[in-house]
């Protein structure tokens, strides 16, 4: 592709017969507003956008990472154009920001990890990754501390030793989570082929009260979906101190390893 324009990668799938999925994103818009279209090659397909290279080269793109209106209107349009066409086949997820120079460049990197792609593509056909959060409130956990420690007639020393006692309930209380959020995730990995265990969100942006004891990503056939949801409702009744958010069903993102090579 020649002219003033780079080439944003969503997703990679294979390639379909002629006529089939290029109109089924036919209207399908990305991150820059630009239509959505197919390069295909080596038995591949990757879902791309053509944006103007001014607006996308390393400085500006710097500059729009740093614009949280800008990078929450690209990431939802990034991450929409993957969920559509995942409607459409198997697709292994590409990370936001993935940018070729041009389709040629493109089309090399289908060839060069060709066998990659087309592994990881056999290994999530039929399956849906599910995302389990679970809170708890510490309150359930930390039991009321004594009111009386013996510090005999040492105010300093009384307070030091509630100030201990406090800590060690709080870390014994934070065992305890951590022990129902391991029971939780083994009864939910049964019901998978892979799992994926993420950091705790930042209590600001996610906007919820109390620990995160567990972020983890699940690999479900989806055959077994009902299953798999059917024991998340059994878990939230099973353990009513434990707030459990299921959310999904979403393509791999969590279980495809995106191409690694220079654009």
């Amino acid at each position: 592709m020649n002219g003033p324009d780079s080439t944003w990668l969503y997703a990679v799938m294979t390639a379909p017969s002629e006529g089939g999925a290029p109109a089924a994103l036919t209207g399908v818009t990305g991150v820059a507003g630009e239509p959505v279209r197919l390069v295909v090659g080596s038995g591949l397909a990757a879902v791309v956008g053509s944006v103007p290279r001014g607006d996308f080269d390393e400085d500006a793109l710097r500059d729009h990472l740093e614009d949280l209106r800008w990078l929450e209107r690209a990431a939802r349009a990034h991450h929409r154009v993957i969920n559509e066409s995942a409607r459409h086949g198997q697709v292994v997820p590409l990370r936001f920001a993935t940018l070729y120079h041009d389709d040629e460049r493109v089309r090399a990197m289908l060839e060069e990890r060709r066998d990659d792609l087309a592994d990881t593509l056999a290994r999530v056909t039929g399956r849906t990754e599910w995302g389990v959060k679970a809170y708890v409130d510490p309150r359930a956990f930390v039991p009321a501390a004594a009111e009386d420690t013996d510090g005999g007639d040492r105010p300093g020393t009384a307070y030091l030793m509630r100030r201990r006692a406090q800590r060690q309930e709080r870390e014994s209380a934070q065992d305890r989570a951590a022990a129902r959020a391991g029971e939780i995730h083994t009864a939910l990995a049964g019901r998978a082929v892979a799992t994926a265990a993420h950091p705790p969100q930042d209590t600001a942006l996610a906007a919820y009260e109390g620990w995160m004891v567990l972020n983890h990503s699940y690999l479900v056939p989806d055959t077994a979906t009902d299953g798999f949801t059917a024991t998340v409702d059994a878990l939230r009744e099973r353990y009513p101190d434990i707030t459990l958010e299921l959310s999904g069903p979403w393509p791999p993102y969590s279980f495809t390893a995106p191409p690694e090579v220079t654009p």
